[in-house]
């Protein structure tokens, strides 16, 4: 019935079409949406998440961390300095900056300053991508150059002939290979930390061009590590061949720059008339004295009483004399000679016995003691004018390659555990060439021979006293070979107006002393000369 009022409610009830309440309008109009369909094979296991980046979208990188940024940057410091370093260093093998000499062959530090420029390099061109092998093998090279550095500073000879060069190089190489392995961990841990928070999870996969990075970053480093084991085998050696004693004296010359060799075998003896009897100074030729066999026929000259005393010494880099500081002359080992001298207290006359090149640094000591030297004889002695051959500019640069890669010891290493090598021999012996001084001096001697050292001997000659009395010794090989050298053999007789003999030694050698003739005419001519003097 009808509401008497005409109520609207009543009236909706009677229609049929009553007023849904709010609430119910709101679930039914939901409800067709909030059904879900049954999970299939293609469901996702994880719901989409749209706050997470893809792994491989750039801005997924560590450099998003501060600390890591300045990292890299530090790197890059450490680069540039290192590299300053490195240029200062490879000037100082031809030219001795101040206080940064080395009394050492200077390659080593050049070697160590290389090897961790290298480093650094590797480390920042796979800064982004770090991996366990660059490590492992970053602790591998860390460990090593620790083991050099105490090698270098607990071996008194070796420390001394690095100086606070070689020293401050090798602590560099093991600071920056401790760092870069630091590095390389924090770098690690920021990717991880930075995959996590804009992807979700850490990333374990890597693209192909991050798996050639990685493998090219490990074969480089495994290249460094064997390096690293070359130089520490290489140092190692120089450790053993520091304990053999010399037989004479080091001296400390040139304001204490280096120190050089001299020794001396035999008494002070007197003529009846109370006059000193002078001694035999001996000059190597191209090979240290002790080892080329000459210092050897001089002490049997001394017993068989042909002389009664001499003195021989290692120019700077051969043998147990230290190198001096670049550029060094014929002229300034003179000099270095004439102090030593002084120091041990030896005392004049002397009568000057050298050999090939060794002929060039006599005659300039000789002109810087003309009162002094009662006596030269020359064994197949280089002539000045043949200076050029020693200063040809592709002798110097493979002595220059040469050094650069002396460190690694390859020849030495090989002789030493296959060959039977001994401490003298590369102290002085048959492989001494083989050394980082040996080759030093001779890079040295390379540089001025045909100019400072050239000039020096020109004087020398015409400051020589013509009134010495001289012996000249030919090779007979080297004569009958080259009409050169027999012409300047000839020209060399002439430095002084008093020739006592001349022989041209059939059969001979270079080192005329390697024949018995050679031992015999020499012996021969050295007591007349000693005798008539």
């Amino acid at each position: 019935m009808p509401s008497l009022w005409g109520s609207k409610k009543g009236n909706e009830e009677e229609d049929g079409n009553e007023p849904q309440p709010e609430q119910h309008r709101g679930q039914h109009s939901r409800e067709p949406s909030s059904r879900q369909a049954e999970p299939d094979e293609r469901t996702r296991l994880l719901p989409r998440n749209e706050g997470y980046l893809s792994p491989d979208d750039p801005a997924v990188s560590p450099y998003n961390l501060w600390s890591v940024r300045a990292l890299r940057y530090l790197s890059v410091l450490f680069l540039i300095v290192t590299f300053l370093w490195w240029v200062l260093l490879l000037v100082s093998i031809f030219i001795s900056p101040p206080y940064l000499h080395s009394r050492g062959s200077g390659f080593f530090d050049f070697s160590y300053t290389t090897l961790t420029a290298g480093y650094l390099l590797v480390a920042l061109l796979f800064f982004s991508i770090p991996s366990a092998p660059m490590s492992v093998l970053g602790i591998i090279i860390s460990v090593l150059l620790l083991v050099d550095m105490i090698i270098i500073v607990a071996v008194s000879r070796v420390r001394a002939e690095e100086g606070w060069v070689g020293i401050a190089s090798v602590v560099w190489a093991t600071f920056i290979g401790l760092y870069n392995v630091f590095t390389n961990r924090l770098v690690t841990w920021g990717k991880k930390e930075e995959e996590e928070r804009l992807t979700g999870r850490e990333e374990t996969r890597r693209s192909l061009l991050e798996w050639l990075a990685v493998l090219a970053a490990t074969v480089i480093l495994v290249i460094m590590a064997l390096v690293t084991i070359l130089l520490t085998a290489t140092l190692s050696l120089r450790a053993r061949d520091a304990s053999l004693a010399a037989p004479g004296e080091r001296y400390l010359v040139d304001l204490g720059k280096y120190r050089i060799h001299l020794a001396c075998v035999g008494n002070i003896t007197y003529d009846k008339d109370g006059q000193k009897l002078p001694t035999i100074l001996l000059e190597g030729g191209e090979e240290p004295v002790e080892g080329s066999g000459l210092e050897e026929w001089l002490y049997n000259s001394w017993r068989n009483g042909t002389v009664d005393r001499y003195c021989y010494w290692d120019r700077p880099g051969l043998a147990w004399s230290d190198n001096a500081p670049s550029p060094h002359s014929a002229g300034m080992s003179a000099d270095a000679l004439s102090e030593a001298l002084a120091i041990a207290g030896e005392e004049a006359p002397w009568v000057l016995v050298s050999a090939g090149i060794g002929g060039i640094y006599s005659r300039i000591f000789s002109s810087r003691h003309v009162r002094e030297v009662k006596g030269i004889f020359l064994v197949d002695p280089l002539h000045e004018d043949l200076l050029y051959k020693v200063a040809d500019a592709g002798r110097g640069f493979l002595l220059w390659a040469r050094g650069i890669i002396s460190p690694l010891g390859l020849d030495r290493l090989a002789g030493a555990l296959f060959n039977g090598r001994t401490r003298e021999d590369r102290v002085y012996g048959k492989v001494a060439y083989q050394g980082g001084k040996y080759i030093k001096s001779k890079l040295q001697e390379n540089l001025v021979a045909d100019s400072l050292t050239k000039s020096e001997v020109s004087s020398a000659r015409n400051i020589q006293t013509p009134n010495t009395p001289l012996v000249v010794i030919s090779s007979g090989i080297e004569v009958r070979k080259d009409d050169t050298w027999e012409k300047k053999q000839r020209d060399l007789t002439t430095i002084t107006d008093t020739l006592l003999a001349w022989d041209v030694v059939n059969g001979a050698p270079h080192q005329v002393w390697e024949t018995f003739k050679g031992r015999e005419v020499m012996e021969k001519r050295l007591h007349e000369l000693v005798r008539g003097s």
